[in-house]
């Protein structure tokens, strides 16, 4: 938790936060991850300064694993001094023990989104899926919460003006608006009207773009002008040297050539990250077998 402290921005997690989403799907499946198409509603989580602290956080906390489809779970809340935002105790259950910061007891309002992240925690300990390193594994529930429709509360929780800095989870904003942006694209929703600070809105428009361009690289016959030149330019060295790649050169898409059949092409999906391997014979349509989108390629 970031508490008047500097905040850290960008995609320095990119790549774990593209694999998380990619776990999720193996996981989960593909209908198991559309039954979260709604997210969590604002009107759910709401809370106000004359609510009873404990009550409403319990009540909270109830919506939370309502949403997360886990109704013999019980969570008790308390709260008491410490350097996170929250923590939560990792047993059989059906009963987990969650503690929060104190200073929740005066931000009421970012109680739904501390338990939104531990509510993730159980969630992913339930289903058995969990990363090798703390720091992984932090990134990936933050990741599952805002891929499954309670994280929007995390990125809103963030705060920055010139006195003073809030921000909640393991992801940067831009990260947090990144995940969010592919919940969106997958469901046709606009969590952006759900914000309240100004700053989660900027931080979920850069992520929106970034998630874009996921969908505009080749071989992908969206891409861009310069991205199919280059992705030609490629092809011809390939071809030339049985799907070798040009020395310096990286990028997402990748050649291989066994000797026997055509130049093959592989590239991450752009919706759940998995690669997908095609011939290079013109344009052709994929399917993704893990998340069902099929991509119009022009290899």
């Amino acid at each position: 938790m970031a508490n008047g402290g500097p905040v850290e921005h960008g995609y320095p997690h990119l790549r774990t936060v593209r694999e998380s989403v990619t776990a999720l799907y193996r996981r989960l499946s593909y209908d198991t991850v559309r039954t979260f198409s709604a997210s969590v509603a604002p009107a759910d989580v709401a809370f106000a300064d004359v609510d009873d602290l404990h009550l409403g956080a319990q009540r909270v906390a109830r919506e939370m694993v309502a949403h997360y489809r886990l109704p013999d779970a019980r969570l008790i809340v308390g709260f008491r001094e410490m350097t996170h935002a929250a923590n939560v105790e990792l047993t059989a259950g059906p009963e987990y023990f969650v503690e929060l910061n104190d200073r929740f007891r005066d931000h009421r309002r970012d109680i739904g989104a501390a338990l939104a992240h531990e509510v993730a925690h159980v969630y992913l300990h339930r289903l058995g899926l969990s990363f090798p390193s703390t720091r992984e594994n932090e990134i990936l529930t933050d990741t599952v919460a805002t891929y499954l429709g309670a994280g929007w509360l995390l990125l809103d929780a963030f705060r920055e003006d010139g006195a003073s800095s809030q921000k909640l989870g393991y992801l940067t904003p831009e990260e947090f608006g990144y995940v969010l942006a592919k919940r969106a694209l997958l469901f046709g929703e606009d969590p952006s009207v759900w914000f309240t600070s100004p700053q989660a809105y900027t931080a979920y428009r850069d992520g929106l773009a970034r998630a874009r361009r996921d969908a505009e690289q080749p071989p992908l016959r969206a891409a861009g002008w310069s991205g199919r030149l280059r992705y030609a330019r490629d092809r011809r060295h390939a071809q030339g040297h049985a799907g070798a790649p040009e020395a310096g050169r990286e990028t997402a898409y990748r050649f291989s050539a066994d000797g026997h059949g055509p130049l093959r092409v592989s590239f991450p999906c752009p919706t759940c990250h998995q690669r997908i391997r095609v011939p290079v014979a013109g344009r052709v349509r994929a399917r993704c077998g893990l998340c069902r989108s099929v991509l119009e390629c022009d290899t």
